[in-house]
C-alpha cells in the first residue's frame, strides 16, 4: 500500500495547476497519476495559438502552456506516475493503479483530485446510420493524428457538428493541403467560440452550413461519401432536403462528455445538466476529501479558467489534508433559473469564500439584450447586463462576499429577464 497527502488524476492542465497549487499550500506528499505517454494532456496536440492570454497575459500555443506548468511541476519535485491507468476508487480515498512497471498498486490517500478531462461524442452516440468504412473520425482523433502522429487522415472532408476542435480542425485540414467541403450544424447557431468561427471558417472560405445534418455514410473499406440534409427548429431532419457530397472523410465535432467512470465508482453525486460531479465553492464533491476540477465537472471554453478553477481545488485539497477546510456553516444551493443552462458551484458555504462568490454558468440558446440576474432566495443581488450571449460561451459572474454577508440564504438562483425588466 502506497501513501500519499494528495493524489491527482489526470496529469493535463487541471491536474497539473490542481497539484501545483497544493504543493504551494504546504502539501510535500503529492502524487499524479497520467494514463498517457506524457504530461499535458489535450494540450499536446492543440498546436494552434491562443492559449494563455488570461494566465500569462500572452498568446501561446497549447504545448507551450503545458509546458510552463511541466517545467514547475518537475522542478517542485511533485511525483508523477505516466502509462498509468486508474481503475478505481473509492469514497473513503482508496486508488488502485496499474502500469507495466510498478504492477497493480493500492494507494491511501488523505485528499483526491479528480481531474480527468472529457472525452468525445462518437459515430454511435449521435446514431448515423449507414456502412462503416475508414474516414471516419472524430475531431479530437483526427486532430492527434495530424498535430502528433504525423499521419495525415484524408484529402476531401465534412465536418459535422461546430465545436471549437472542429472548427479548429476544418482550418487545419486546409493548412495541411486538404478540401474541406463544409462544416455542418444541427442548430441554427454555431456551437464553438465566435472567434473559431472567424478565425478558421470564415478567413479560409470554409463553407458553414447551419440547420444541416448527416443522415447517411455510404463506403465499403473507405469513405466515398455522406448523404446531408437540411434541419428544422427541433434539431430533425427534414424529409426530402437529402442530398449526396463525396468525400474520403467525415470528422465528428458532437459534444464532449466529462469522464466520470471513476466518479461513479466511487458514489459521487453528478449534475444531470453538466454530467460532472456537484461539487460547493472549494470544488469539493459529495465525497468528502475527493476534489473535482476543469472538463471532468463542466466543459469549458478555455484553458485558463480550468486552471483558475483547478487552482481553487488544489489548495482546498491541501487545507482539507491540514484539516482547515470544513466548518459547521449550512450549505446554500445554487440554482439554474430561466434561461440557464447549469451553475457551478451547485453548493456554497458562504464562510469559506473570502473574497467574492463566482458562478460559472450557459445559457439555454442565443440571447441579445438580456440582463443576467442573480437572486439570494428572491432578492436579486446582482445584475450584469448583456448584449449578446450564447451557449459556446460560458459566463461568470462574481458576487461580493459584502453583500451576502449577514444574510440568511436558503438558495441562490441565476436567471435571463429580458433588458426592460
Amino acid at each position: 500500500m502506497l501513501h500519499y497527502d494528495v493524489v491527482v488524476i489526470g496529469g493535463g492542465p487541471a491536474g497539473l495547476a490542481a497539484a501545483i497549487e497544493a504543493k504551494k499550500n504546504g502539501i510535500d506528499s503529492i502524487l499524479v497519476i497520467e494514463r498517457d505517454r506524457e504530461l499535458g494532456g489535450i494540450l499536446q496536440q492543440c498546436i494552434h495559438n491562443g492559449f494563455g492570454l488570461h494566465v500569462f497575459k500572452e498568446e501561446l500555443t497549447g504545448p507551450e502552456y503545458a509546458e510552463r506548468f511541466i517545467i514547475e511541476l518537475e522542478e517542485m519535485g511533485i511525483e508523477y506516475k505516466l502509462d498509468t491507468m486508474v481503475l478505481s476508487i473509492t469514497k473513503d480515498k482508496k486508488v488502485t493503479a496499474i502500469n507495466t512497471s510498478d504492477g497493480l498498486m493500492d494507494i491511501d490517500a488523505k485528499a483526491i483530485v479528480l481531474a480527468m478531462g472529457c472525452r468525445e461524442r462518437t459515430r454511435g452516440a449521435i446514431n448515423i446510420p449507414g456502412s462503416r468504412p475508414a474516414g471516419v473520425f472524430t475531431a479530437g482523433t483526427a486532430q492527434r493524428f495530424v498535430n502528433m502522429e504525423g499521419y495525415m487522415v484524408g484529402k476531401k472532408v465534412v465536418i459535422l457538428g461546430t465545436g471549437d476542435i472542429g472548427l479548429i480542425m476544418a482550418r487545419r485540414m486546409v493548412l495541411e493541403g486538404a478540401e474541406v467541403l463544409g462544416v455542418l450544424a444541427r442548430r441554427s447557431y454555431p456551437a464553438g467560440l465566435t472567434r473559431n468561427v472567424v478565425q478558421c471558417l470564415e478567413d479560409y472560405n470554409i463553407p458553414l452550413l447551419l440547420s444541416h445534418t448527416v443522415v447517411g455514410i455510404e463506403g465499403k473499406d473507405r469513405l466515398k461519401g455522406v448523404i446531408i440534409a437540411q434541419t428544422d427548429k427541433n434539431r430533425r431532419p427534414i424529409a426530402g432536403t437529402e442530398k449526396y457530397v463525396e468525400c474520403d472523410t467525415l470528422l465528428l465535432s458532437v459534444g464532449l462528455i466529462p469522464e466520470n467512470e471513476l466518479s461513479k465508482g466511487a458514489e459521487i453525486e453528478l449534475d444531470d445538466a453538466t454530467g460532472g460531479p456537484i461539487v460547493n465553492e472549494s470544488m469539493e464533491t459529495s465525497a468528502e476529501g475527493i476534489f473535482a476540477c476543469g472538463n471532468v465537472v463542466h466543459v469549458h471554453d478555455i484553458v485558463d479558467w480550468v486552471t483558475e478553477e483547478s487552482q481553487r481545488a488544489g489548495k482546498s485539497a491541501a487545507k482539507y489534508v491540514k484539516n482547515q477546510l470544513h466548518s459547521d456553516s449550512i450549505e446554500v444551493y445554487t440554482q439554474a433559473g430561466t434561461g440557464i443552462g447549469y451553475v457551478v458551484p451547485q453548493r456554497i458555504k458562504l464562510d469559506h469564500i473570502e473574497n467574492a462568490l463566482s458562478l460559472f454558468m450557459r445559457v439555454d440558446k442565443i440571447y441579445k439584450d438580456i440582463h443576467i440576474v442573480v437572486k439570494a432566495d428572491d432578492k436579486p443581488i446582482k445584475k450584469i447586463k448583456k448584449v449578446f450571449s450564447t451557449p459556446a460561451e460560458m459566463e461568470t459572474v462574481k458576487v461580493p462576499m459584502h453583500i451576502l454577508k449577514g444574510q440568511e440564504v436558503k438558495k441562490i438562483t441565476v436567471e435571463i429577464q429580458n433588458e426592460e425588466a
